[in-house]
C-alpha cells in the first residue's frame, strides 16, 4: 500500500559524498519525511554513465545528469551503490565505479579492501551472476559486503583518497545515485524531456467536453494504452470493452492503493474489463517504483490524449471538476507515451489485477452526479512543438524552467498551492521583475486552509506592488470544483498534466504533463482560464459550497481513516 512504500523511503537515511580535492559536499536524499531535495534538470546533453548501469531500460539515477557533469574532477568516481536487492543473502548487491582508465585503484569499505578495474566503469559485486542480471555494464567479481544500515566506500588511487560516499541506511530494492544523492527504485529509469514536433491537436475542457476522451478510445484501431489514477466510469469502459471486441490491443494500468482505498465501483468496471480480455495491472507493494501512479492519459493509434482529470464520473465524466485536457495527433507523442507505458507497465511491481484483488478491500463511494452546461466547445488548434514531460525525473525543472523564463504574463490553474513552497516562491521570482502572475485555486472545503494562506500572501505582495494575485474559484454553475493543473505562460506555451505543483509529486510520483507550444492553444486555455478567473473576482474567499459541505466532510474522513496518518494536506492526490 502506498502507506508502505513512503515509509520505506522515509527510513532511507543520508546519503554524503565528499572529495577531498575539492569542499566537502553533502546530499539528502528526496524522501516524504522531509521533502528537501527536488531535482531540476532542463538541458540535456549526452548519455549519463549512470544510465547505463541498470538493466532492462532501468537508470541508476536521474537519466537527466549530462555525461561527464559529475564526480570530483570527472575523474574515477564512485558511480551507484545497490545494497539492498530485497534477495536472499542480498545477492545482486553491487556498486559501480567509473575508473575513467586509471588505474592502481582500489575500493574499500572499512573492512574489506578490493582492486578496481582500469577499464571504464564496471560494477563490483561479491555475487557476480545475479549482478549480471541487473546491469548493462561489465560485472567484476569482488569481496565487498554492503551493509543495509549504513557504509562508507572510499575510492583511493594508492593513498591518495578519489572519492567517497556514505549512506546511513539502505532503501530495499533501491540504488543510490552517487551525484544526486537520490535512492531510486530498481526499475525506475527517469526520462529526458522529449520534443515530438509540430501537430495538431483538439484542446478541450471538462465538465464541458466530456465526448473527446471517449471518441478517442473509439477512432482506435490497433493500439490503446490507458494509464490513470483511479478508474470507475462505465462509459469508459464500455469504450475499452468495444475496442477489445473488435481487435484492438486494449491494456490500462492504475494505482494499486489510492489515497482513500479503491472503490467498489472501481472494482466492477475492472472485473468488466478483464472479464471482456483487457489487461488490467495495477502499481503497488512496498517495493513499488512510485508512491503512487498519478498520470491520467491514453495512446490511441497515433492519438495521445493527455488529462489532468482522473477516469471517473466526476473528472472524464464532465460530472464535477474543471479540467483541461488535449488529444494530441502525433505518432511521435503517442509513442513516445507508449515508451512511458512500456517502461511502468512491464515492471516487477505492476501487479495483474485479479491477484491485487484477491488480497485488497474496497470502500463504497457515490459517484458525482453533476450536471453542467457546455461553454467552452472543443476546437482544433496548431502546437508548434510538443514536449512530452515526466516525473520522476524532468517534469519538475521543465514547469519551473516555463515560469522563470516568462517575460509578461503566467496564469495558473491549480487545486492547491503551498504559500510556503518552491512552486509558489518560483511564481514570486518572475512577478518581482514585472511578470503579471495570476494564481486560480480550488474552491474545495478541504483545500480552503491552504489556498486561503496562498491568497492572503499574494495580496500582501501586491501591496507592495509586486504584480502576482491569487484567487479561489466561484464555480457559478459552471463546475463543481477546480482539479486541473495547468499554466499559460506568455500566450505562447501551455502546461496541462497529472502534476500537482509541489515537492512529492515531482520525486515519488509518476506524473504526465505536455508541454504545448504555439499561440492557438495558448488562446484556447487562455481564454477559458480568463472566464474562470473573472468570476472569481470579488470574492478572495472563494466560493466553497457550504450546502455540500457536510456530506463530502464525511466522506472525506473515512478517506483519511483508510489512507492512514502518513499523508499530509500537502500531498493530497485526486
Amino acid at each position: 500500500m502506498p502507506a508502505d512504500r513512503l515509509t520505506e523511503r522515509a527510513a532511507a537515511g543520508r546519503a554524503r559524498r565528499t572529495d577531498r580535492a575539492a569542499p566537502p559536499r553533502s546530499h539528502r536524499v528526496a524522501v516524504l519525511a522531509c521533502l528537501v531535495l527536488v531535482v531540476s534538470v532542463t538541458a540535456l546533453g549526452g548519455v549519463s554513465v549512470a544510465g547505463a548501469v541498470e538493466g532492462s531500460g532501468s537508470a541508476v539515477g536521474a537519466a537527466t545528469e549530462a555525461a561527464g557533469s559529475s564526480g570530483p574532477d570527472s575523474g574515477p568516481r564512485i558511480v551507484a551503490v545497490f545494497p539492498d536487492p530485497v534477495a536472499e543473502g542480498d545477492a545482486g548487491e553491487y556498486v559501480v565505479v567509473d575508473a575513467a582508465g586509471a588505474s592502481n585503484l582500489t575500493l574499500s569499505d572499512g573492512e574489506s579492501t578490493v582492486s578496481v578495474p582500469p577499464d571504464g566503469v564496471v560494477a563490483l559485486s561479491e555475487t557476480p551472476n545475479a549482478t549480471r542480471r541487473l546491469v548493462d555494464v561489465p560485472v567484476a567479481e569482488a569481496g565487498l559486503y554492503l551493509s543495509n544500515g549504513g557504509e562508507e566506500l572510499i575510492l583511493r588511487r594508492g593513498d591518495r583518497v578519489l572519492d567517497r560516499l556514505e549512506y546511513d541506511r539502505a532503501a530495499a530494492g533501491e540504488r543510490l545515485n552517487a551525484t544526486s544523492g537520490r535512492w531510486t527504485p530498481r526499475g525506475l529509469s527517469p526520462r529526458p524531456v522529449v520534443a515530438t514536433g509540430p501537430a495538431t491537436a483538439t484542446a478541450f475542457t471538462l465538465p464541458d467536453a466530456p465526448d473527446v476522451p471517449i471518441e478517442t478510445l473509439e477512432d482506435a484501431d490497433e493500439r490503446i494504452l490507458l494509464a490513470g489514477y483511479t478508474f470507475s466510469s462505465a462509459r469508459v469502459a464500455d469504450a475499452l470493452l468495444a475496442a477489445a471486441d473488435r481487435g484492438v490491443r486494449v491494456r490500462v494500468l492504475l494505482e494499486g492503493g489510492p489515497v482513500g482505498g479503491m472503490t467498489t465501483a472501481q472494482r466492477e468496471q475492472l472485473d468488466r474489463l478483464v472479464a471482456g480480455g483487457v489487461e488490467v495491472r495495477v502499481i503497488d507493494g512496498p517495493h513499488a517504483r512510485f508512491a503512487f501512479h498519478h498520470p491520467k492519459y491514453a495512446v490511441a493509434d497515433d492519438d495521445a490524449l493527455v488529462l489532468t482529470e482522473n477516469w471517473k464520473p466526476s473528472g472524464t465524466g464532465g460530472r464535477d471538476s474543471r479540467g483541461w485536457g488535449v488529444r494530441v495527433h502525433s505518432g511521435g507523442t503517442a509513442d513516445e507515451l507508449a515508451a512511458v507505458f512500456a517502461h511502468d507497465a512491464d515492471g516487477i511491481d505492476a501487479v495483474p489485477w485479479r491477484r491485487h484483488r484477491a488480497n485488497s478491500s474496497f470502500v463504497e463511494a457515490s459517484p458525482a452526479t453533476g450536471s453542467f452546461d457546455s461553454r467552452f466547445q472543443p476546437e482544433s488548434v496548431a502546437v508548434t512543438d510538443v514536449r512530452v514531460l515526466t516525473a520522476p525525473g524532468n517534469a519538475g525543472g521543465a514547469v519551473r524552467g516555463s515560469i522563470e523564463d516568462a517575460d509578461h504574463r503566467i496564469d495558473v490553474l491549480s487545486p492547491r498551492l503551498d504559500a510556503e513552497g518552491g512552486f509558489f516562491a518560483a511564481l514570486v521570482a518572475p512577478a518581482d521583475r514585472g511578470v503579471r502572475v495570476r494564481i486560480l485555486l480550488s474552491n474545495a472545503w478541504y483545500d480552503e486552509e491552504s489556498n486561503r494562506a496562498v491568497v492572503e500572501r499574494a495580496t500582501r505582495l501586491g501591496e507592495r506592488g509586486v504584480p502576482i494575485e491569487a484567487r479561489i474559484a466561484r464555480p457559478g454553475g459552471r463546475f463543481g470544483k477546480v482539479h486541473a493543473k495547468g499554466a499559460v505562460v506568455d500566450g505562447e506555451t501551455v502546461l496541462v498534466g497529472s502534476l500537482n505543483w509541489n515537492a512529492h509529486a515531482t520525486t515519488e510520483n509518476r506524473e504526465v504533463v505536455l508541454a504545448l507550444d504555439g499561440s492557438e492553444p495558448a488562446a484556447y486555455y487562455g481564454e477559458t482560464f480568463a472566464a474562470d478567473w473573472e468570476r472569481a473576482a470579488g470574492d478572495a474567499g472563494g466560493g466553497t459550497d457550504w450546502k455540500t459541505k457536510t456530506t463530502l466532510a464525511l466522506g472525506a474522513l473515512s478517506g483519511v481513516a483508510l489512507a492512514g496518518l502518513a499523508l499530509r494536506r500537502t500531498v493530497r492526490f485526486e
